[in-house]
């Protein structure tokens, strides 16, 4: 099994995870109005995690860190969970590299 980005709707609004092979969650994005600007989404995700400035680490609120998948436009595509530390965080980043560019889509829209 391989990584796979899970679309799904919340209401009226939609978003995507990025799924690792074990199935945890590693990317979490914004919510969306339609399928289509989610499916956009992803794509810019994709095209971020191949720049060098496509990954902005930070602090959460509450001091853990964690990282946004920046797009080339300065908007954030994709947040991570918090970590316990850099290390950890680091290593998160490294997944979303190696897993984002080529992860199907799973549309669990109807």
């Amino acid at each position: 099994m391989s990584a796979y980005f899970k679309l799904s709707r919340s209401g009226q609004q939609f978003h995507f995870v990025l799924r690792a092979a074990n199935h945890r969650t590693i990317l979490n994005s914004e919510r969306y109005t339609s399928v289509a600007s989610a499916l956009k989404g992803i794509e810019a995700v994709r095209k971020a995690v191949l720049r060098e400035r496509g990954f902005v680490r930070k602090l959460a609120r509450n001091g853990e860190p964690m990282f946004n998948v920046v797009a080339k436009n300065g908007e954030v595509v994709g947040s991570s969970e918090t970590y316990r530390s850099a290390a950890a965080r680091e290593k998160g980043i490294a997944s979303v590299l190696v897993n984002a560019v080529l992860a199907p889509v799973r549309n669990s829209v109807r």
